[in-house]
């Protein structure tokens, strides 16, 4: 029997494919801890692992940030990008280095595994000394030396010209950083350890072993990438149900139906950003509409819905999306992954974080359409829609990732991965 670690930051999209994790290794027989926020304690305990709450660090709500970190009060874009990586992700990491640190001290573990943004795992190995494993629960954001800078929403350049502008675009990295790599000095001096300068790409990375999430046709089919990245598939944990048999009410009104689902994930989920006018557009169409809103129990948006939409706070993804002949989404990653991994092609409205990432890629793979925006018209919606359902390319290549994507391995091989840390 091993003893694992596994910490993720306590979002939806952080925790649900480290559990995935967790709940394979607690059933190879090893001894699983899970150090995130206490929120998820049950989705944490349901897979046999034992949760580490934050204490130290603040224990936030996702649905509600910016009552831990005000800054965040009215930003979205850019500035909400740094805003949140600074106060959310590196200023947490010295409390959660100290949780970490009493943890270890009550019980030492074998495999330290966290998702890519908890910072505090890394400041604690590099403390101790101790490799580390990284799951990449979003787009791998490791820099090479080729292509542009993860998360611009850029092609890698394929001509003499565009590459050039990859290569200025790299070099600009230090430059844009900045603001983040002061806050990741301070991070490390609060710990005990020496700046090193480095850019939070070049930190937050295992040089040991990472397990990404996605596959290698959602990372442009690049060939640099080192050989100590394993690309993984879909890290996916059980759905969320709804009602009596684990399916809403409403489940057989889909009967007969062309389903398409609507979904704004669990971050960003103001409903007039996307739901809305995918909603005004698809009123007249002869389809089901699936909409979710992003919080358990929240079955409704702040406006009427067309009687041909239906509304759940959390889909039960693994029967819905196989009755799915369309989604359209904000881009979070694990979503977009789930619905691939089904053969279901996309229309992507990306506004921020990593969202214009993933809907590039998605589009690059030819699965899908991007908006190039996260507040699209409800006339563009509709057009994309429209162009999804009429050319059968989007769906052969939905089904040339989904082929991908299952032949990985998912949770199963990370655990795999993790246990050769051993």
């Amino acid at each position: 029997m091993g003893r694992f670690l596994l910490t993720a930051m306590p979002f939806t999209g952080h925790v649900a494919p480290l559990t995935a994790i967790a709940r394979q290794l607690v059933e190879r027989g090893h001894d699983v801890r899970f150090y995130t926020g206490s929120r998820f304690r049950s989705r944490v305990e349901a897979t046999g692992a034992r949760l580490v709450p934050w204490r130290e660090a603040p224990d936030f709500d996702e649905n509600d940030v910016s009552a831990t970190f005000p800054r965040l009060v009215g930003k979205k874009g850019m500035r909400q990008l740094f805003i949140n990586v600074i106060d959310c992700f590196i200023g947490t990491a010295p409390a959660q280095v100290a949780d970490l640190t009493g943890e270890w001290e009550r019980e030492p573990w074998e495999v330290l595994a966290a998702d890519e943004m908890s910072l505090g795992a890394v400041l604690f190995s590099e403390r101790i000394r101790m490799p580390w494993a990284t799951v990449a629960v979003l787009p791998l954001n490791l820099p090479g030396p080729a292509g542009p800078p993860s998360g611009m929403g850029l092609r890698p350049g394929t001509n003499a010209l565009t590459r050039v502008r990859d290569a200025a675009l790299r070099g600009l990295v230090p430059l844009i950083s900045r603001p983040l790599t002061g806050a990741i000095a301070d991070a490390e001096r609060a710990v005990g350890l020496t700046p090193r300068g480095l850019t939070m790409d070049r930190l937050v990375f295992s040089p040991t072993l990472i397990a990404a999430s996605g596959a290698p046709v959602l990372d442009y089919g690049r060939t640099d990438r080192p050989r100590h990245v394993h690309f993984v598939g879909e890290l996916a944990g059980r759905s969320a149900s709804a009602g009596p048999d684990g399916l809403p009410s409403w489940w057989g009104d889909l009967d007969g139906r062309r389903v398409v689902l609507l979904t704004q994930g669990t971050h960003n989920i103001d409903p007039e950003d996307l739901v809305r006018p995918a909603l005004e557009t698809l009123k007249e169409r002869d389809v089901l509409v699936v909409a979710t809103t992003g919080v358990a129990g929240r079955d409704a948006f702040p406006f009427p819905v067309p009687s041909n939409a239906r509304v759940i706070g959390f889909a039960p993804f693994a029967a819905l999306l196989p009755r799915v002949e369309l989604a359209i989404t904000n881009g979070g990653w694990g979503g977009t992954i789930a619905a691939l991994r089904q053969g279901v092609p996309l229309v992507i409205a990306g506004g921020d974080l990593d969202k214009p990432e993933v809907a590039s890629r998605v589009a690059w793979s030819g699965a899908g359409v991007n908006l190039r925006t996260g507040t699209p018209s409800a006339a563009a919606v509709g057009a994309a829609v429209d162009r999804v359902l009429a050319a059968p390319s989007f769906r052969e290549s939905a089904s040339r990732v989904r082929a991908e994507l299952q032949s990985l391995g998912g949770a199963a091989r990370a655990a795999e991965l993790l246990e050769s840390m051993r």
